[in-house]
């Protein structure tokens, strides 16, 4: 992707997570988690998220710390992509 496609696509929405599953084609399974401050309690609290993810070239492995970002309506559950790997496992 060029550098003007990523710069007119800021405004989508883009998380960091790592994959779980590459078991299905073109698509990999990434857990996103996000810890925040309870407002009552103020304890902090863990929550984990699974995103359905497109890999048009089946890059991504298990255990990769990859960037994904919000698109199109792909599928019934897909309605993210890849757009980087950050950190690959050895």
């Amino acid at each position: 992707m060029s550098e003007a496609a990523r710069i007119e696509r800021t405004n989508r929405r883009s998380v960091q997570g790592v994959v779980k599953s590459t078991k299905m084609q073109k698509t990999i399974l990434v857990t996103v988690m996000r810890e925040f401050k309870h407002p009552k309690y103020e304890k902090r609290v863990r929550r984990t998220k699974h995103y359905v993810v497109h890999d048009e070239k089946a890059e991504a492995k298990v255990g990769d710390t990859v960037e994904i970002m919000e698109t199109r309506k792909l599928s019934k559950t897909k309605t993210w992509r890849l757009v980087k790997i950050l950190k690959r496992v050895e």
